[in-house]
């Protein structure tokens, strides 16, 4: 598992260098991927019953040729780390659980 902590860090300071405001909630957004659509499924089933706001699932197409399957999780919350943190740990647990890929996170900009 890739140091989530570490990389969400690094966003959030990356953000906030750059102007983003930090008094706004942001929506962030958290990436699944799996060649096996019927464990995506599950773990989207798995994040809904905790309450996430879950988007389709969909067909993705790979950089090298071929495709996946993908959906996120999208979560409105403060641009900071250990409120994103909680969500990453509890998500990329779901990830595990149900054999699928946590893909990371990611959120825009604001004002």
């Amino acid at each position: 598992m890739e140091n989530w902590r570490e990389i969400s860090e690094e966003i959030v300071e990356s953000l906030l260098e750059d102007g983003s405001n930090p008094e706004l909630l942001y929506e962030v957004e958290h990436h699944f991927v799996c060649e096996d659509f019927a464990a995506l499924e599950n773990a989207a089933l798995a994040a809904f019953k905790l309450g996430y706001d879950v988007e389709e699932p969909a067909e993705l197409e790979l950089e090298e040729g071929g495709t996946i399957w993908g959906f996120d999780v999208v979560v409105e919350c403060e641009l900071n780390t250990d409120a994103i943190m909680e969500d990453v740990d509890k998500l990329a647990a779901i990830a595990e659980q149900n054999q699928v890929e946590y893909d990371g996170w990611g959120t825009y900009f604001q004002e």
